[in-house]
């Protein structure tokens, strides 16, 4: 017996007016690829395994802003990529603060992240220092 996981969501391109999408609790990655979805404004990836490891999650958010154009609410919440408190003690809220920087500089449409409404200092903040604020962890 074989068990095959999959984890294609090739599908998707057949609802091209989706507006709401969760996957959370997947295993999801860095290596995620959506369709064109234009009319997606909400996306969860709660609990998978997205991490700033290498670039990839520049790569990823790269691509989101590419494919899902009407994005205004993401949450990343419980993935290494998110520098959560609750999820790492290792983290404080300066790391997620970065964290939410680096988001908005790439995805500048959203208005909620996670779980907090973006500000218009935030997004200011993002403008102008976002593209620095990458959150890694030393080797």
């Amino acid at each position: 017996v074989a068990f095959v996981v999959c984890r294609s969501l090739e599908g998707l391109k057949t609802f091209s007016y989706l507006e709401e999408l969760i996957l959370d609790n997947n295993l999801l990655g860095n290596d995620l690829l959506l369709p064109r979805l234009p009319h997606l404004h909400t996306l969860t990836l709660n609990k998978n395994q997205i991490s700033f490891q290498r670039n990839t999650c520049k790569i990823l958010l790269d691509h989101l802003a590419e494919v899902v154009p009407s994005l205004q609410y993401l949450s990343l919440l419980g993935n290494m990529a998110c520098p959560n408190e609750l999820v790492c003690k290792e983290k404080d809220e300066d790391d997620y603060q970065r964290y939410r920087y680096f988001v908005l500089h790439k995805l500048s449409n959203l208005k909620f992240l996670d779980t907090r409404k973006v500000t218009r200092r935030e997004r200011e903040e993002a403008l102008v220092r976002g593209a620095f604020m990458k959150v890694v962890k030393p080797k």
